[in-house]
């Protein structure tokens, strides 16, 4: 699996209540949790996303509480992948959960680069400024997740396929 997209990036510690704040947590609708995506961080995020975007971010990306809707509003906002340099672990099962591509990756990476992500041979190639990176490719069961939108989707296909 590849992805190319262009970069919006963020800095440290962006936490589950800057992704999407908990005064929208009352709605499980995905569209309307992606309204509010980023907002208390940069409110020019909505308005400037574009699907395919690749979210690139510092250390512990993720941190706070453990809320499924921060990971389902970056998907829904078109958000192809985040990069970050660490994610708090359980923002990290839920990505994968949900169905959002997620990579640690600590090269560098800057706002407005073309960035191209091949999950199979774990490498990011930036190609604005013409390098390529490795980071560890998931297991092929992981990327299964992925591929298929999230672990109940998966699930469901497995199901069918017995």
């Amino acid at each position: 699996m590849k992805i190319t997209g262009k970069v919006i990036k963020y800095g440290d510690n962006v936490d589950t209540d800057v992704i999407i704040p908990a005064r929208y947590l009352n709605s499980s609708n995905a569209k309307e949790l992606a309204s509010h995506c980023m907002e208390d961080i940069d409110k020019t995020f909505v308005g400037r996303v574009e699907v395919g975007n690749i979210m690139v971010a510092g250390s512990n990306f993720g941190c706070g509480s453990s809320r499924e809707h921060a990971p389902i509003a970056i998907k829904e906002s078109g958000i192809a992948c985040v990069i970050a340099k660490s994610f708090a672990r359980i923002f990290y099962r839920n990505a994968i959960n949900t169905g959002l591509a997620i990579v640690e990756y600590d090269g560098e990476i800057d706002e407005g680069d073309t960035i191209e992500v091949d999950f199979d041979k774990g490498t990011i190639k930036n190609i604005t400024s013409n390098t390529v990176g490795k980071f560890p490719p998931f297991p092929e069961f992981l990327q299964n997740i992925i591929k298929k939108g999230g672990l109940l989707n998966s699930l469901k296909e497995s199901d069918n396929e017995i």
